[in-house]
């Protein structure tokens, strides 16, 4: 059975590395001429997408990836005094298991555990499909046609296949009041195992290294009255509106924002926007992670979302022998909880981490002496972690697929054995 995947970030080669693992045929296509190393922003695991990672057998090189970040320190609007938070201690509060890690890193180790046995194809993407009883005919924008049996949007929150199949993202896409901007500076700060910055009433940036970086990244987060207007690929606008956002914020914001953002060598800009699909596959195309339900980048938890997802689809797939029309439906009814949480959870988020009152301003100033000073457990009660907040990961229980059996006949190449049995 052939499926094809757009995208190659992270839903993607985590999808491959599972259905081939089942013994599907696997084709990813990805619109970049290889693999993106972009520059990439910080993202986070929680524990089912640790567990997951682990049962792939890649803990070890996403251990030694890990940012490294041991420190968040900031300043309360304009003023000197500088708050401190050990990370440790707030990830004991958030998740039993986890790890930050570079989101090109983490892509790179994905592919790498795949590119062996998956097709790769850089430079490309789909232009049409026609699906019919057999299959879907695929056109590409460079290479030649050709059938696959599925199609799995795996591209991300502005999908190429949810808007070929579902329509414009206009029609799902929420705007939850907030923009994020990363760019990749010099790491003039000398900045290796902490976030230095800066929070004021709806703005606030930060400015991290890494253990394994040379350079830096600047995160910028603000929540305006209203939605900003600007395309986005007009990058020059992207950049006049950040600066109009944060006028007279010191610190090193001024020089952030002058001579870094004029020569920074990435440069991202985008809404913290929902995806609120009813259903987020149709016929013989389905999608997962951010292209079918982005609870809001940097405030979601989207990419363990992503990982879990993945590997949800690909269960499904095996359990039911490749019958979309069974396997589909299952796979929504196994991930739709996680994912209502998980976009409740977002839009709590960027009001906690970008408060629009002084009030709420203090209020995070005192939440951080609370995670510094009291126990672990009284932490979790007092701030309200339990039930559907800051622990939602690990609440999360994700469905265990034991390897299917005779494979051959309903997935694996003619004269191919199916793969063993994954360990349990």
């Amino acid at each position: 059975m052939r499926i094809l995947i757009s995208g190659a970030s992270v839903a993607g080669p985590v999808l491959a590395y599972w259905l081939n693992r089942y013994g599907f045929a696997v084709t990813v296509v990805e619109r970049a001429p290889a693999l993106r190393k972009a520059g990439g922003h910080a993202i986070d695991l929680f524990r089912p997408a640790m567990d997951i990672i682990d049962k792939m057998g890649l803990i070890e090189p996403v251990q030694a990836r890990k940012t490294g970040t041991e420190w968040l320190s900031f300043r309360a609007g304009n003023s000197a005094h500088l708050h401190e938070l050990e990370v440790g201690r707030l990830m004991r509060v958030v998740s039993d298991r986890h790890v930050e890690i570079m989101r090109d890193d983490l892509g790179e180790i994905l592919y790498d555990s795949t590119r062996h046995d998956v097709e790769y194809l850089f430079g490309d993407s789909i232009a049409a499909m026609d699906e019919n009883a057999d299959g879907i005919d695929v056109t590409f924008e460079q290479g030649p046609a050709r059938r696959f049996d599925l199609v799995i949007g795996a591209d991300g929150l502005h999908s190429n296949v949810r808007r070929l199949v579902f329509g414009a993202e206009s029609r799902f896409s929420t705007w939850i009041g907030a923009y994020l901007a990363v760019m990749s500076i010099p790491n003039y700060l000398g900045l290796r195992d902490r976030m230095d910055g800066i929070t004021g009433v709806n703005r606030m940036v930060g400015v991290y290294g890494g253990a394994r970086m040379d350079d830096a990244r600047a995160v910028f987060l603000f929540r305006p009255a209203a939605e900003l207007d600007y395309h986005h690929r007009d990058v020059d606008r992207q950049k006049e509106l950040l600066r109009q956002q944060f006028a007279g914020l010191g610190w090193e914001v001024p020089r952030l924002l002058g001579e870094e953002l004029d020569r920074a060598s990435t440069f991202y800009f985008d809404s913290i926007t929902q995806l609120r699909m009813d259903t987020w596959s149709r016929g013989r195309v389905s999608l997962v992670g951010d292209a079918g339900y982005c609870p809001g980048p940097a405030v979601g938890g989207s990419t363990s979302l992503a990982v879990v997802g993945a590997y949800v689809l690909a269960g499904e797939l095996a359990e039911t022998r490749g019958d979309h029309t069974r396997a589909f439906p299952a796979y929504e009814r196994e991930i739709g909880d996680y994912v209502r949480r998980s976009r409740t959870f977002a839009v709590g988020a960027a009001k906690r981490l970008i408060p629009d009152t002084r009030l709420g301003l203090w209020g995070l100033v005192q939440g951080v002496r609370l995670i510094n000073h009291v126990p672990t457990p009284i932490a979790r009660a007092l701030a309200g972690f339990g039930g559907g907040g800051l622990r939602l990961h690990d609440e999360i229980t994700v469905k265990y697929y034991p390897q299917a059996t005779a494979m051959k006949s309903a997935a694996a190449p003619d004269g191919e054995r199916p793969p063993p049995p994954l360990p349990v």
